[in-house]
């Protein structure tokens, strides 16, 4: 977890103390050093404050689920009756099954089945007041370090109140056009739901129902509605393949024949490869200098803001690992430690599809290239001049063709890489690596 996102996080928890407070519920902070030490931290608390029941929000990568099951077993022997809830997916892990009983791994058969048990399960109730409680609650921001962590709170307010705001302004004026603009980055077309939805600031499910009732209202929104559903499915689907398949939780790729293919830069290699030309290709994907207008504004996008559009994490997962050959493992962890909504389940489902190495991978041979999405996403050049300013003097529909054609004195790299070069070399490097293809491709 990045400083921005757990900023954001102690932001919102402290929102949320306010919140209980006036609902006369203290909030508890307790500190466990890692994830085993969470089961004595929590019996002493049992202990401590003679409590019966404990209720809680099942989370799915590896170490959580171990975390909760050791928690679970170590409260029922101390005679407390444990609650696990479904908040963090809008269908449980485990209950969309092919006909075989097992986990589908391509979206759109999940999705078929998933729509169709979706809206079986309603939003969690809201919290009622209570008698007043003699516990004192913790003063969060101070105990868990908050004051040295900055990020963009005027971009990025949190709790609950904000979340259901930004979902009820989503849905009464954007979702209508969303089909048409969520991919235009320069349009703010889509939901900036994601980090709350990532701290459980928001639930899916209340995002689901929300976007429901507007198209079964108004039928004029339905396109817009369902579309944005289908992202929901996605989140989903990223989810299921996390509680099912530990590996992945592992570093791994999912498709395990890909797992060590050789990358010109790996992980675990960054640390020590300072001075090779892979390196200077990832600090200059880092910093937003590779020479490719859309895949630096984007960069500089998360770099600034901690955030960045759905369609240009796309375009700068697929650019990073197949023009650069780096692998996927490096972009992901840069995400997760850059992004506010940084959330292991959809990163890791995002940047494997993008990899070819994945569930429902895109086919190898699948190479977005830069200039061409820039043409069609951003085709005036407003996002790349709002991020990019020394490309400000040229002209947008110059942004993404040949640069012989810019004014004069543009201080702007050179591409690290030719596009045609980098396509024939990378599916020269997957086609020798065993890449067997035949999975669906995403829309």
């Amino acid at each position: 977890m990045g400083a921005g996102r757990l900023s954001f996080q102690l932001r919102a928890l402290k929102v949320l103390s306010a919140d209980l407070a006036a609902l006369r519920i203290p909030l508890l902070i307790e500190d466990a050093q890692d994830f085993a030490g969470c089961t004595e931290t929590l019996l002493k608390l049992v202990r401590q404050h003679q409590i019966s029941h404990m209720d809680f929000i099942e989370e799915y990568p590896y170490n959580e689920r171990l975390r909760d099951r050791s928690v679970s077993r170590a409260l029922r022997r101390a005679g407390v009756q444990v609650t696990r809830h479904v908040a963090d997916t809008i269908v449980r892990p485990g209950l969309v099954k092919t006909a075989a009983g097992k986990p589908y791994t391509v979206f759109t058969p999940f999705y078929k089945r998933w729509i169709n048990q979706a809206f079986e399960f309603p939003p969690l109730p809201g919290i009622e007041a209570q008698s007043p409680v003699r516990i004192e609650a913790s003063l969060v921001p101070e105990k868990m370090g908050a004051a040295a962590i900055a990020d963009r709170a005027d971009v990025w307010p949190a709790g609950e109140v904000v979340a259901g705001a930004r979902l009820r302004e989503f849905i009464e004026d954007a979702v209508e056009n969303y089909e048409q603009h969520r991919d235009i980055p320069a349009l703010g077309g889509t939901s900036r739901l994601s980090a709350h939805l990532a701290i459980g600031g928001i639930s899916a499910r209340q995002c689901l129902w929300a976007a429901h009732n507007k198209a079964a209202s108004q039928p004029e929104y339905a396109t817009g509605c369902h579309k944005w559903i289908t992202e929901l499915a996605w989140r989903d689907f990223y989810r299921h393949i996390a509680a099912q398949f530990d590996h992945i939780n592992k570093g791994h790729a999912f498709r395990l024949e890909l797992d060590r293919l050789p990358w010109r830069l790996r992980v675990n290699d960054l640390s020590r490869a300072q001075d090779s030309p892979a390196a200077a290709d990832w600090h200059a994907w880092c910093t937003g200098h590779t020479g490719y207008p859309l895949v630096d504004a984007a960069m500089r996008q998360l770099n600034q803001t901690g955030w960045m559009h759905n369609r240009l994490r796309m375009v700068v997962a697929m650019f990073l690992t197949k023009h650069l050959l780096i692998d996927w493992r490096c972009g992901e962890r840069y995400f997760m430690h850059t992004l506010i909504d940084g959330d292991f389940a959809s990163n890791n489902g995002g940047w494997q599809w993008s990899a070819s190495t994945g569930t429902d991978a895109a086919p190898y041979f699948r190479i977005f290239n830069p200039a061409s999405q820039g043409e069609k996403f951003d085709p005036n050049g407003e996002f790349v001049h709002a991020w990019v300013p020394e490309l400000r003097p040229v002209a947008g529909r110059l942004l993404f063709k040949d640069r012989g054609k810019w004014p004069q004195g543009v201080d702007y790299p050179l591409p690290v890489v030719e596009h045609r070069l980098a396509r024939q070399r990378a599916l020269e490097f997957f086609k020798q690596k065993g890449w067997g293809g035949g999975l669906s491709e995403r829309g």
